[in-house]
């Protein structure tokens, strides 16, 4: 057998080899960015909105006079320290040494003083701090910063943010998301992509007439990577590690995870850690419960957070019902009146359980949908199999 790194990837950023299709997307990306067209994402969680702008960048990184930074807000809990990191990463691509990223924080900043804290490999890391008082009163020329190095410098930043839907839960944030705003869609050399993992929170941001990021940008939708692009990818990284899995079978994986970017991934790859020559589909149901089992802990938590109604609700939704709020419905699943069905759609959507498909709600996460039919229809997973 071929040796070298595992074939599939879930669980962090793909960004190479574990990267399949979305070559429109990324040709799009690509052309945006480089046009100066800010660019939000919007997507389900773990459908690769990451991976793809990772990937963007790694096509863009050397683009001459082209500086790029990437920031999560995952971590980053208040809007003052969101200003510290975006101060400091925008100092950091602007220059590769020490004395430059000193040199330009004395240059650019004149009503704040800035607090400068080093590693003990100082070239490596480094951030930077104001006080308190000074970015309350007026946070703008942290947030011009990169416009007014770019335009100095004579070149031009691509900022991305991730978990940018994040902004929206800090203290004081209607005040900032209306500076931020006003701030950004004065900068020229300065491009922004915009993306996070709660749709909900990032549709209300962007989609919003009355809010101010309406408009801002040219908004992707991150849709499924098609079957037919998930067949040639599996069997490829099977052939090319020394194994083999046919068409058939790599259909049934992607089928089984309903074309979920990081299922079909991770089972996948338990099903590649079985195979010692060639992928049946015994290896497939024995790798389908590792995964379901290896999960569990996580869907018993999100069912044991549910109401009886929204469980109930969960259970017409995977027998495929659309009048949800119909009585014929409402009367089979007990899911309480109209106005509770309204109010648990909505709950579920916002938690990521459901979503909306054309005309009728689907399961979010395929592997959920398999745990649930086994817990509470009594569905066997060996059903999914013909051995």
């Amino acid at each position: 057998m071929k040796t070298g790194k595992l074939p599939f990837t879930y669980g962090k950023i793909v960004s190479t080899k574990a990267f399949t299709n979305r070559e429109e997307e990324i040709e799009k990306l690509i052309k945006n960015l480089k046009s100066g067209i800010n660019t939000i994402i919007v997507s389900p969680r773990r459908r690769g909105k990451s991976s793809l702008v990772k990937k963007a960048f790694i096509e863009l990184e050397n683009e001459k006079k082209l500086k790029l930074i990437s920031l999560d807000l995952f971590s980053i809990s208040s809007k003052e320290e969101f200003l510290h990191k975006f101060a400091s990463e925008v100092i950091k691509a602007s220059a590769s040494k020490l004395d430059d990223w000193i040199k330009i924080s004395k240059e650019f900043f004149k009503t704040l003083i800035p607090k400068f804290q080093f590693s003990a490999e100082a070239d490596s890391e480094f951030s930077i701090s104001f006080d308190y008082a000074g970015i309350k009163k007026d946070p703008s020329e942290i947030l011009n910063l990169p416009e007014r190095i770019a335009q100095k410098k004579k070149i031009k930043f691509i900022i991305a943010i991730d978990e940018f839907q994040n902004l929206s839960e800090y203290t004081g944030f209607k005040t900032f998301e209306k500076k931020l705003r006003a701030e950004w869609q004065k900068h020229k050399h300065v491009t922004y992509c915009l993306f996070g993992s709660k749709n909900h929170m990032m549709a209300d941001i962007f989609n919003n007439p009355s809010k101010p990021f309406y408009r801002f940008g040219d908004i992707m939708m991150l849709s499924k990577i098609k079957r037919e692009k998930w067949i040639p990818f599996i069997t490829n990284a099977f052939k090319e590690t020394g194994k083999n899995i046919s068409k058939q079978n790599a259909g049934l994986i992607t089928d089984l995870m309903k074309c979920h970017s990081w299922y079909v991934q991770q089972l996948s790859h338990y099903t590649w850690t079985r195979t010692n020559k060639r992928a049946s589909k015994r290896e497939i149901q024995d790798a389908l419960t590792e995964l379901i089992n290896g999960n569990s802990p996580l869907y018993e938590r999100e069912v044991e957070i549910c109401s009886r109604t929204q469980v109930n609700l969960i259970k017409a939704i995977i027998k495929g019902k659309e009048q949800l709020s119909s009585t014929a419905v409402m009367q089979e699943f007990q899911l309480g009146t109209p106005n509770n069905v309204s109010k648990n759609v909505k709950r579920l959507s916002e938690s990521g359980i459901i979503e909306k498909a054309g005309k009728k709600y689907e399961m979010l996460d395929p592997a959920f949908e398999i745990w649930f039919k086994q817990i509470f229809f009594n569905v066997k997973l060996k059903t999914y199999f013909k051995l």
